[in-house]
């Protein structure tokens, strides 16, 4: 049986089309990561405040409970054939009033990090000129000059955005693998040890630490399914994507901060890492300076810049194609799920998601919130606990779906165990995120108990909110189990 229905969608006023590849959709999900950026900032936290040399296992062990989740989430891909991601797949598996509450904890948690990296982009480029010798202008300019590029980028074509993240994500990926090889070639003051994978490291108090502040290095890599209608055969890239960029991320990270751990040495790691926390230090660019030369470093300190702006581009890009997808069910104004006739992207939808971001961040401003521990903080913290719990019901209804659909459980480790292995390791992650959340947010307890609940209460907010098409998309992706096992295009 042979359609082309998925894999060529023809241009309609009310669905998305394009022609992203492989290399193009995995370049905006890595870009959304941040590499450089976590590298930066997370590791540092996962070394000083985690199990500290001991934390490149942190990271792997994050690397695996995502692809424990990607199992089930690209095994249920061919049976959800509406973009919009985690929503999709919770509808498909659990009911519309879960699959509403999902969208609307998504629309939260990437509203909230995309407004965090504005403030994190501010406090960077003003530390940028200041250490250029130049004037000194409040984080917000930068922060707004920002949003202006990433609207007008979002409110074109995807694929320009794609060729900017992808220009980005090259360069960043480059320089820190250069500092890493530099590292590697001539060793750090203990040589270049492997002690961060004995067990007696890492298997401390603080390596649950470690694995908290690796999860929020993978924010967005479920985006995969979000440019479902721009990819080209989305029945293969999806999946494909969702491997490869779980297993890009997770390697570079792991990788990337086993290197930290060696150029500082095993024994000293933890204090130079808590020099950059609270000393003024900064790790990345100090190893990278000693080990490839100053000009390198300063290649890092630019790039760290244009990372935050491809991270943020990628967020605007996925809270638009979110709310387009609501609105084409009727759960949000119509006109966000109109296509733009010449551009062919969610126009609408990205210019209301450029004056969201714009209100906020004037927001933050006269609320007077520092921009980098605070808002960035703040705003981190909301969505690492969206995202996690989004995973979480998003695994639980891939178990839900094959086992009310025994026919379609061609692999019962893929449908079942492996889903249902995910289950307890996101339930862990879960209680890592909870129980260690004053640290992500560098927040009171109070501030951290009111942003930890902020996902929950989207969640339930969205499950009472009442979805015209009645859970219509459920009842045409089972009529089409059939020709999707037999044609996956």
């Amino acid at each position: 049986m042979t359609s082309h229905t998925d894999s060529s969608p023809a241009p309609s006023p009310s669905r998305l089309h394009g022609n992203l590849g492989t290399g193009s959709i995995a370049f905006m999900v890595i870009a959304a990561a941040a590499p450089l950026t976590v590298i930066g900032g997370n590791a540092p936290l996962s070394i000083g405040q985690g199990n500290g040399a001991g934390a490149p296992v942190g990271f792997l062990l994050a690397s695996v409970v995502l692809l424990l989740f990607s199992v089930g989430f690209v095994t249920m891909t061919p049976f959800v054939k509406e973009a919009g991601a985690f929503f999709s797949y919770v509808t498909v598996g659990l009911g519309s009033r879960l699959g509403m509450g999902t969208a609307y904890v998504a629309l939260v948690a990437y509203t909230a990090i995309q407004a965090g990296i504005y403030g994190y982009m501010g406090w960077a480029m003003m530390d940028l000129v200041h250490t250029l010798g130049g004037p000194e202008i409040h984080w917000a300019v930068y922060a707004l000059v920002s949003l202006l590029i990433v609207g007008v980028l979002g409110y074109r074509h995807i694929e320009l955005s794609s060729k900017v993240l992808g220009v980005a994500l090259v360069l960043e990926l480059t320089v820190m693998m250069v500092v890493n090889v530099a590292v590697l070639v001539n060793g750090g003051p203990e040589g270049r040890s492997l002690t961060s994978f004995d067990p007696q490291t890492f298997l401390t108090p603080g390596l649950g630490v470690a694995v908290l502040f690796a999860l929020t290095g993978f924010i967005g890599f479920e985006s995969t399914a979000i440019y479902r209608d721009e990819a080209r055969q989305p029945a293969r890239t999806i999946p494909r994507d969702t491997y490869l960029a779980v297993g890009i991320i997770g390697v570079f990270y792991t990788l990337s901060v086993w290197v930290l751990v060696v150029a500082s040495g095993p024994s000293q790691v933890r204090a130079v890492a808590k020099e950059t926390l609270f000393g003024g230090k900064n790790m990345m660019l100090d190893t990278a300076g000693q080990f490839a030369g100053s000009l390198t470093r300063d290649v890092m300190q630019v790039l760290l810049i244009t990372s935050l702006f491809a991270c943020v581009l990628s967020f605007h890009n996925i809270v638009a194609r979110y709310q387009f997808a609501l609105a084409r069910i009727g759960s949000m104004p119509a006109a966000l799920g109109r296509v733009h006739p010449k551009h062919a992207s969610p126009a609408r939808s990205s210019f209301v998601q450029s004056i969201t971001a714009t209100i906020l961040v004037i927001m933050f401003v006269i609320i007077g919130l520092d921009p980098l521990v605070q808002v960035f903080g703040f705003m981190a913290g909301v969505a690492t606990v969206g995202m996690v719990l989004m995973m979480l019901l998003t695994t639980i209804a891939v178990l839900v779906f094959f086992s009310r659909h025994p026919k379609l459980r061609s692999n019962v480790f893929k449908t079942l165990i492996i889903p249902a292995l995910a289950v307890v390791a996101l339930g862990i992650a879960a209680w890592l995120v909870l129980s260690n959340f004053t640290m992500v947010t560098s927040g009171s307890a109070a501030v951290s108990t009111v942003l930890a609940i902020v996902p929950g209460v989207a969640l339930a907010i969205g499950a009472i909110v009442n979805r015209k098409d009645g859970g219509r998309t459920v009842d045409i992706n089972l009529d089409r189990v059939d020709a999707a096992r037999e044609d996956p295009e």
